[in-house]
């Protein structure tokens, strides 16, 4: 089933942002707020969604920018305030390998990276500029300030706080101007089950499985013969199954209960929960860590395949692809991860790495906008990476000098051998006379 659903590209997503962004621009309220000379901000907080354009907000507002990303660290949101990491030992967004990486895998990652970089001096980057130019350019000469290039604006965040940390993505070489605040929208104080869902998860002592994936993806929504054969299965199980769904179902098995909506948290911070089956949402994937519970990923779109085979790469978790063979190859996977003690030693180490920290996320993420304020952008923070031009960070400009140098000693060893035997030739020429 996989095969046959069509995928957005990265390419596509982008230009849907650039529309959405346009479009949203030409509102009135928006510009109200934009071109309103008593609007004042000490810092502009904004998500990042494939693009920059909204950094144009800090010069609008002659304010610092802070950008927050929901999904974890890659090269993209690093390249933001420091120089692009080495695809050669770093994830990106959607890469399908995990580190370290195979010599495919290798190639794979450069050959990404260079079309990605291409795409966005050739197209992203010109209509973003077009954009800024047209909206945001002439409010901010309105407001009696010169426009500063938007090459310079996309790159003029104080601060990257990104939904990342170690125990749950990849380990990176970070700036200090990138804050992984990853865990910040957990709360600790997890709310008590309903009366009705402790007795259930209390109950069994094989254990509960909790089975939801999100919100966008649908259960309801699923061929039914995936669904049918997914609740035979999950009845001829020894655990009970918790299973978010958005319908009634017929005929459900005893040990397999349907919930319509189901507090995640606390479900999976339940002692008796044994394994949660999800689609690998980056938000989803935090709470289980948080939790110490095994995964089974399946994953759909987007980042979610990137993020079940980090928890595969921890192992703490196993991936089951979309397919109509789910119910057989999710068994195969149910029975492995409750079987071997592994997973759940390695969740709880991970979980373990995930609450060590000197500080909460929530109370990171506090302090580091406040830091931004007080020290009016942080500039101290600012990598010196952006300064320096991309043939200069790759010395491409000392490799033209040395290929210069070498072309031009070359010439000149031709130029003397030459010479030389010229005149070699012409004495040879005289003494046969």
């Amino acid at each position: 089933m996989h095969s046959d659903v069509p995928q957005m590209t990265a390419g596509f997503m982008i230009m849907l942002m650039r529309t959405l962004q346009a479009k949203m621009l030409e509102y009135e309220n928006v510009q109200k707020l934009l071109n309103d000379p008593k609007e004042e901000f000490d810092v502009v907080v904004l998500e990042w969604m494939l693009g920059n354009l909204f950094a144009s907000l800090g010069p609008v507002f002659n304010a610092p920018v802070v950008w927050v990303t929901s999904v974890e660290i890659f090269s993209t949101i690093v390249g933001i305030v420091d120089a692009a990491p080495n695809p050669a030992y770093t994830t990106d967004l959607l890469s399908l390998g995990t580190v370290p990486f195979s010599f495919k895998d290798r190639v794979g990652e450069l050959k990404n990276r260079v079309i990605e970089y291409a795409y966005d001096y050739m197209i992203h980057e010109p209509a973003e500029t077009e954009l800024y130019n047209n909206f945001f350019a002439p409010i901010i000469a309105k407001k009696g300030r010169k426009p500063p290039p938007y090459s310079d604006v996309r790159f003029n965040a104080s601060l990257v706080l990104g939904n990342s940390h170690v125990s749950l993505g990849a380990t990176y070489t970070l700036p200090q101007s990138y804050i992984p605040i990853g865990g910040f929208h957990v709360n600790d104080n997890i709310a008590p089950l309903s009366t009705e869902l402790k007795t259930i998860m209390d109950s069994n002592k094989n254990g509960v499985i909790y089975f939801s994936m999100g919100s966008n993806l649908k259960s309801q929504d699923w061929p039914e013969e995936i669904k049918m054969g997914l609740l035979k299965m999950f009845g001829n199980l020894k655990q009970t199954v918790l299973w978010k769904f958005e319908e009634e179902f017929p005929d459900v098995p005893k040990n397999v209960h349907i919930l319509k909506w189901a507090p995640q948290p606390s479900i999976l911070a339940h002692p008796n929960c044994v394994a949660f089956i999800t689609h690998g949402g980056l938000l989803s994937t935090t709470e289980t860590v948080y939790a110490g519970v095994p995964i089974i990923g399946i994953p759909v779109f987007g980042d979610q395949h990137t993020n079940v085979r980090r928890t595969v790469a921890k192992g703490i978790g196993l991936e089951v692809s979309m397919s109509y063979s789910l119910p057989a190859d999710l068994k195969v996977a149910i029975e492995e991860i409750t079987s071997n003690p592994r997973y759940r030693e390695n969740a709880k180490m991970q979980s373990l790495i995930y609450h060590d920290r000197p500080m909460k996320p929530a109370d990171s993420l506090v302090y580091w906008v406040e830091h931004v304020v007080r020290t009016r952008g942080a500039p101290h923070l600012r990598s010196p990476a952006l300064l320096v031009p991309l043939y200069q960070r790759l010395y491409l400009d000392l490799a033209a000098l040395v290929a210069l140098a070498l072309i031009a000693f070359s010439s000149l060893v031709k130029y003397l051998c030459k010479t030389v035997c010229s005149k070699w030739k012409v004495n040879s020429n005289k003494k046969n006379n």
